[in-house]
């Protein structure tokens, strides 16, 4: 049976219910005050050993300003109060803006980071991956890649969740399928701006690539893509899956057309095997700001024994997005 689906007068996600994003913990603030400013992003991590929490997370500027300038790692005793333990510049990468990446322990207890970043060779996204035996020691300078549009078909790959489930690792990206019938001077600016996602030319998809050891994925193709219609017909980017048995459900960011990119709001879903994916939030989104564009994205869910933490990217008052975290229990 599956779990109770959204309603108008009740939310749920699974056996959950849905939070008030407006009685929201700031975890961190942007470094400025107006739209393009953004804190979030975030993923984070509960050690297997210790019970700390490790959270990734991205500060971005405005275009004109440098975009996704750095991120970070941060840690925690209690999912709430973090202190800054690694960071990047996006000198450090070598890259014109840094995105959502996903942090991850493997069962091999390795600490692994899949790191979304434009590469400057073809101004393409591409995740590429960093290790370390622990969260503190990531080396900027050595990745390996892992994904990149042209191998696999794309225009561009990015913002990866990753899942551990049954010792293989799945993981969820957003990717820019191939656009049609473009006319050659569309084609020409596909990556002109280094950020294909935001030239309305192509639609953002959800793939699925599948890995035994965290370092070789194998591509799976399109698993959760924008609907034909509605408020996600332009974007539909799976940002965390949490497993409520029987069944796994998901949050995504979802929009309606290019003028929204950067502004997601979020939307529900669930899966019964991590390969089809049904949306629940046909209507409308499930989870929104009630400040400036209404954004709410890069939701993120950590499990911990009966409560589950959910952090994510808020819009402000001002237009400047800030990382915020909401608890929910069983």
């Amino acid at each position: 049976m599956w779990p109770a689906m959204p309603t108008p007068d009740g939310k749920q996600w699974g056996r959950l219910r849905l939070f008030d994003p407006r009685k929201g913990v700031t975890i961190r603030a942007p470094l400025g005050s107006a739209p393009g400013w953004w804190a979030g992003a975030s993923s984070c991590v509960r050690e297997h050993s210790t019970g700390f929490f490790f959270m990734y997370y991205r500060l971005r500027k405005p275009r004109e300003r440098g975009r996704g300038a750095e991120c970070r790692i941060a840690a925690s005793a209690d999912g709430v109060h973090f202190e800054d333990v690694w960071h990047a510049t996006r000198d450090q990468i070598g890259t014109v803006s840094m995105e959502r990446s996903a942090l991850v322990q493997g069962e091999d207890g390795v600490w692994r980071l899949y790191l979304s970043y434009v590469d400057p060779a073809d101004n393409r996204w591409r995740i590429d991956l960093l290790e370390a035996d622990e969260p503190r020691r990531f080396d900027p300078q050595i990745r390996q890649p892992v994904l990149t549009g042209p191998t696999i078909g794309a225009e561009g790959v990015k913002d990866p969740v990753v899942l551990v489930f049954g010792g293989i690792y799945f993981m969820f990206v957003s990717y820019a399928r191939p656009p049609v019938g473009l006319e050659p001077h569309q084609a020409a600016g596909l990556h002109a701006t280094a950020d294909v996602f935001n030239t309305g030319l192509t639609l953002s998809a959800t793939g699925l690539a599948l890995s035994s050891d965290g370092r070789h994925f194998e591509w799976q193709g399109e698993v959760f893509g924008p609907a034909p219609s509605g408020w996600d017909r332009y974007c539909a980017r799976i940002s965390t899956v949490v497993y409520l048995p029987p069944v796994f459900a998901f949050l995504y960011d979802g929009s309606a057309t290019v003028d929204e990119n950067y502004e997601e709001r979020c939307g529900l879903g669930m899966s019964l095997d991590l390969a089809r994916f049904h949306r629940a939030s046909a209507n409308q989104p499930v989870l929104t700001s009630p400040h400036g564009s209404g954004s709410l994205r890069y939701a993120d869910a950590v499990r911990d024994g009966d409560r589950l933490l959910l952090y994510y990217e808020y819009a402000r008052p001002d237009g400047s997005h800030e990382l915020r975290m909401s608890l929910v229990t069983f």
